[in-house]
C-alpha cells in the first residue's frame, strides 16, 4: 500500500469568556490536556474574567470515547500516529483562530498569555515556536517533556517571554519520575529564566494557584 495525505476542511470548536473591546488589556489562550473538552476545561479560568480580559479556550480537533460505555468524551491535540500531520493541522487551526480573534486589533497594547495544561503544554510550545503569534507570558502547567523543552521550542523564542512551569507535588505523572529535581533542572537549562511553581495537589489546574501566580507576575 502507498500512503497518501489529503488536506480537508474541518470545523473546530472553541469557547470564549468575555469579549474583545476597547477596554481589553489581557488575552488568554488556554489549551486543555488529553481527554478533556474545552467547555469544562474553561471553567478553571472564570475567576480571571473581568471587563479587561478575554479568555479563549480552543478544543483539540480529535475526539475520543474515554470509557467502555461510550458516555465520556474527550479531545486530543495529537497522538503518535501520523503526528507530523496532526501537528501541522492544529497549528493551522490555532493560527487561524488567533487571526480571527484579533482581526482588526493590534496586539501592541495587549498582554497575551498562552497557557497549556498537560498535553496542551507541549501544544503551546509548538504553537509559540511557529512564530505566528506573540505572547508575553507562557504558562506550562503539569506538562511532561521527556526530551526537554528544546525539542519543542527554540530557547530564543522565550527570551522576552515570562515563562512559568507549574505542577502539583502529588501529580501522578510527575511523581513517577526517577528524579524530579533533575527533571526540573533540565527544564531551567532549556529555558533560562523559567519560574517554577509547585503546589500541593494533583494533575489539575488549581484556580487558586493560578490567581496567585497571576497576582505575583
Amino acid at each position: 500500500m502507498i500512503e497518501h495525505h489529503l488536506s480537508v476542511k474541518r470545523t473546530a470548536r472553541y469557547y470564549t469568556i468575555g469579549a474583545l473591546t476597547d477596554r481589553t488589556k489581557n488575552i488568554w489562550f488556554c489549551l486543555h490536556g488529553f481527554g478533556q473538552l474545552a467547555q469544562y476545561f474553561g471553567r478553571k479560568f472564570t475567576s480571571l474574567s473581568d471587563d479587561q480580559t478575554l479568555i479563549i479556550v480552543p478544543e483539540g480537533l480529535s475526539r475520543l470515547y474515554l470509557d467502555n460505555d461510550y458516555q465520556r468524551i474527550g479531545a486530543s491535540w495529537l497522538t503518535r500516529e501520523d503526528r507530523e500531520c496532526e501537528i501541522s493541522d492544529f497549528l493551522a487551526y490555532l493560527n487561524s483562530l488567533y487571526d480571527l480573534i484579533l482581526e482588526g486589533h493590534s496586539t501592541d497594547d495587549l498582554h497575551v498569555t498562552l497557557l497549556g495544561f498537560s498535553q496542551g503544554a507541549a501544544t503551546a510550545c509548538r504553537w509559540l515556536n511557529d512564530s505566528h503569534i506573540r505572547a508575553n507570558r507562557l504558562i506550562l502547567w503539569a506538562g511532561y517533556f521527556p526530551n526537554g523543552l528544546r525539542e519543542l521550542i527554540d530557547p530564543d523564542k522565550l527570551k522576552n517571554v515570562d515563562t512559568h512551569y507549574v505542577y502539583g507535588r502529588q501529580d501522578q505523572y510527575i511523581a513517577q519520575l526517577d528524579n524530579v529535581d533533575r527533571y526540573l533542572y533540565q527544564l531551567q537549562i532549556d529555558a533560562p529564566g523559567l519560574k517554577i511553581t509547585p503546589f500541593n495537589g494533583g494533575h489539575q489546574v488549581n484556580p487558586d494557584v493560578l490567581t496567585e501566580l497571576v497576582a505575583g507576575s
